[in-house]
């Protein structure tokens, strides 16, 4: 199945909101987008760890199952905190990628 960016974003967010319930009945409070972002560099790390196994560097089993979830997971931290912050992330990944294509072009003609 398909699913574009919004179709993401919003079931990154409904994902976000379970996680906030769960949150507050376990703790009482909810994680600000502090906790969302020191999440996402823990998941980073295991991220990095899993994409040095991938190259050779480290062992783990199951590294292409386990490189798949962790990139999906930090694709869930950025939608939600983008989401968090307002950040129209389609429009804004565009623009970056229009922008890092000016910059290729303009350094090719060096």
């Amino acid at each position: 199945m398909y699913m574009d960016i919004q179709t993401l974003s919003e079931r990154a967010l409904e994902i976000r909101q379970k996680y906030a319930e769960l949150e507050r009945k376990r703790t009482g409070r909810e994680w600000t987008n502090l906790n969302l972002m020191e999440g996402f560099v823990g998941d980073v790390g295991d991220l990095m760890k899993l994409v040095m196994a991938k190259e050779g560097v480290r062992v783990a089993e199951n590294v292409d199952e386990k490189l798949a979830y962790e990139l999906a997971d930090c694709l869930w931290s950025v939608l939600v905190l983008s989401g968090k912050y307002g950040v129209d992330i389609e429009k804004s990944f565009l623009a970056t990628m229009n922008d890092l294509e000016r910059r290729i072009a303009e350094e090719s003609e060096l």
